[in-house]
């Protein structure tokens, strides 16, 4: 198996797209709502593609250098996970001379583009759907379904749910991947982004597809058109069997964030932490483990902000910890200027570009966090070794060839003074090293490393 080789340097950001940026009013719905207004389910507030580009020199300034865009085909929703064409760009977020000219702009400034897969299931607005709906049993398309009896009671509350759905949501009729004709169908949709220029897919729920003999095929329709196109699964627990080559590539690791939250909430120890990521190393191949797609935040969950209690300090830790881990970090639109947002819809805030609103501490953190990572190929390729997992404090080092980075995380609210073996850093007694973040300088002796951390802090010494 090969993972695209890209994916180890990439350092993503998410963007729901209806709340990044307003760039062509044009295109915004009669009843859009004022730019900012608290998040609905069905409100809308005006963000498209063009918004992306106008502010392509904000994402560069920020050092990021792939986007994950959460799905931006045709849809009656903001979310756009009820898709009803699956080759048209949603009117409301451009066209596709908009996609390609964002495809442009970002491979001239060496920057991927990963989109959103959703094909476990579509929207009532797709037209095999809405042939079903007018022909019942008639229809030609009634085996791209789930259907047990008809007519289909696709609205309201009451009646027969007499179709498989989304979490039975009837707005998301499940798709038959077992029908060869809406496999092909699928695959012509893979096909035909990566053939425009499109970078990879994010997979929705692709663990709702049973079929596993689909996915293989999938990802051979895929890697035949650009074999450096990255597959990235949302997966949300440990399972390799999501992660190889007749899969994906990496997953979402949430795990690794499922195990900082409690940790930074006090709610568990560094045994506990170490535990848990132990578990994610036993699972993944080397390989698989670097091509991991590494979230704090996402439209699914509450800020990491909000559910760290708004603490500046532990959030900054938490970006630090996965900038130093391997995979590819992920930003969520706002976490780098302090947006806070709790659970689907409040984690779907519009974008404020008023910079009197931002969080600047933030901000600067995370830019001086990807300059140093993008400058240290060790970083984001170097070996993990874990150190230490003790008294509070977290230590690991990242080892490529005869260099070596060690971070360490207190993670209590109490200053910790430790000493670190080096022998694993293969750091000799009498080597001096010094913080990559304010330059503070130490020197290995007795093959150990002593640090002083005050409160929630972590350290990237090399």
């Amino acid at each position: 198996m090969t993972t695209p080789y890209w994916v180890q340097d990439a350092i993503f950001y998410q963007i729901f797209p209806d709340r990044f940026a307003n760039g062509d009013p044009h295109n915004d719905p009669p009843n859009v709502q004022k730019w900012g207004a608290p998040p609905t389910i069905w409100g809308f507030q005006g963000g498209d593609l063009r918004g992306i580009i106008q502010h392509l020199d904000y994402l560069l300034g920020l050092g990021v250098n792939a986007l994950y865009l959460n799905p931006i085909f045709a849809a009656t929703s903001n979310h756009r996970y009820n898709i009803s064409d699956y080759f048209s760009i949603d009117p409301k977020l451009g066209d596709l001379n908009d996609f390609r000219q964002l495809l442009d702009s970002l491979h001239r400034n060496n920057m991927r583009l990963v989109l959103d897969g959703v094909f476990n299931h579509c929207g009532r607005g797709f037209f095999a759907f809405v042939d079903v709906l007018e022909n019942g049993f008639n229809s030609p398309y009634k085996d791209w379904f789930h259907i047990s009896n008809f007519p289909l009671n696709a609205y309201g509350e009451g009646g027969d749910h007499n179709y498989s759905a989304w979490w039975e949501h009837r707005s998301l009729p499940k798709l038959n991947t077992g029908n060869v004709q809406v496999r092909n169908y699928i695959f012509d949709i893979a096909r035909h982004w990566i053939e425009l220029g499109a970078d990879g897919w994010r997979l929705d729920v692709p663990n709702e597809i049973n079929d596993d003999g689909f996915w293989e095929e999938f990802r051979q329709v895929v890697k035949s058109v650009n074999r450096d196109a990255y597959l990235v699964g949302e997966i949300w627990d440990v399972n390799p069997r999501w992660a190889n080559d007749s899969h994906f590539d990496g997953l979402m690791n949430y795990p690794v964030r499922d195990a900082l939250v409690p940790l930074l909430q006090g709610r568990e120890n560094i045994e506990q932490f170490s535990n848990r990521l132990a578990r994610v190393f036993k699972a993944y191949s080397r390989e698989n483990l670097f091509a991991m797609y590494v979230p704090l935040s996402s439209h699914d969950t509450e800020r990491i902000k909000t559910l760290l209690e708004n603490d500046i300090t532990k959030t900054k830790l938490a970006y630090q910890f996965i900038m130093a881990f391997p995979g590819a970090p992920a930003i969520y639109y706002g976490d780098e200027i302090g947006l806070e947002g709790g659970k689907d819809p409040d984690s779907r805030r519009a974008f404020p570009w008023r910079q009197g609103n931002w969080n600047s501490e933030m901000n600067q953190w995370l830019r001086r966090l990807i300059s140093i990572r993008k400058r240290n190929p060790i970083l984001r390729r170097g070996e993990f070794v874990q150190l230490k997992a003790e008294d509070n404090l977290y230590v690991f080092a990242r080892v490529l060839g005869e260099e070596t980075v060690l971070m360490a995380l207190n993670a209590c609210g109490e200053a910790r003074h430790g000493a670190i073996p080096c022998g694993k850093a293969r750091w000799q007694d009498g080597r001096i090293v010094q913080d990559l973040l304010d330059g503070k300088k130490y020197t290995v002796s007795n093959n150990k490393l002593k640090l002083d951390l005050p409160p929630w802090s972590g350290v990237w010494i090399g």
